[in-house]
């Protein structure tokens, strides 16, 4: 016992904080590191489409100086924007009805039939076909003929809207419902679980991912939709589809355009605002699903 050293006290205390003072240090690093690396991410998430976007209005400023009968420059756009906004506010709102009611509408008789279709195989055989049958009908070929049935009002345009969202719900949710785990299905099933009980615990929560993949091809074409009614479905002449038809008849790009821009902002705000929501709904899903 006599021969043992005992090492004093002040320097084991010097050691514990020197490893202290290390260890402080390469977690500062590793935060710092993180830090870059994030702020990359950032600059590489919202540099690219803006330098695009920075690119694109430069040649279509330097095309509509050279070219002015064939589109208008962006401060002509914005002037028209700025001069009459309530105009083009009221007109807005139109549109944005017609997809909000016509779209949901839409979507949700799509996810429905394909929940029927889903537990009913017969369902699908009896009433797909002649859904394609629809789907492959020009749209522009059946607004007048909604026209004719349901008179002049909003609802040809509803239904036109309804009509292009309709079937890629159909699809994607009808996948979505189909692509269960198999060996979850079996044990539900051993356990005697209900129809019930299986769509609500294994059916629903799995198909989420492709019912949001079928919102992201619906939301855009929704727009499309609404336009295009207003396009064709004669009667109230309101929304930013007629606006476009009026204000080219007449030749005015400045209207024109600025009634596309704002179509355009529609769709990138309501293609935004899905993604939101998707990360808050399927927050436990990377976002790998594709449209099938």
């Amino acid at each position: 016992m006599s021969n043992l050293r005992t090492v004093p006290r002040s320097t084991t205390q010097s050691v514990t904080e020197s490893n202290a003072v290390q260890s402080g240090t390469r977690k500062n690093s590793a935060k710092q590191a993180a830090a870059r690396r994030g702020a990359r991410l950032k600059w590489g998430s919202w540099a690219p489409p803006t330098i695009t976007f920075i690119i694109a209005g430069a040649l279509w400023q330097a095309v509509a100086l050279a070219n002015p009968y064939v589109i208008p420059t962006i401060d002509a756009v914005w002037s028209s924007l700025a001069k009459e906004p309530m105009m083009y506010w009221s007109n807005f709102l139109v549109t944005l009805q017609e997809v909000v009611i016509g779209a949901g509408a839409g979507i949700l008789f799509g996810f429905l039939l394909a929940v029927i279709m889903a537990e009913f195989q017969i369902m699908e055989r009896a009433v797909m076909p002649l859904i394609v049958v629809v789907m492959v009908t020009p749209v522009v070929a059946i607004a007048p003929a909604l026209v004719v049935a349901f008179g002049f009002g909003m609802m040809p345009k509803y239904i036109v809207t309804a009509l292009v969202v309709f079937f890629p719900m159909l699809v994607n949710s009808l996948a979505g419902l189909r692509d269960v785990d198999g060996p979850a299905l079996d044990v539900m099933r051993t356990l005697h679980a209900s129809r019930w009980e299986i769509f609500r615990d294994l059916r629903f929560p799995g198909c989420m991912p492709f019912v949001f993949a079928g919102l992201r091809i619906a939301m855009p074409l929704a727009i499309v939709g609404a336009a295009v009614a207003e396009f064709v479905a004669a009667g109230q002449q309101a929304g930013l589809g007629s606006l476009v038809t009026i204000a080219a008849a007449q030749a005015n790009l400045a209207v024109t355009w600025a009634s596309i821009a704002l179509l355009c902002l529609m769709g990138v705000t309501l293609v935004s605002l899905l993604a939101l929501l998707r990360k808050r709904v399927l927050w436990w899903s990377e976002d790998t699903t594709v449209a099938r």
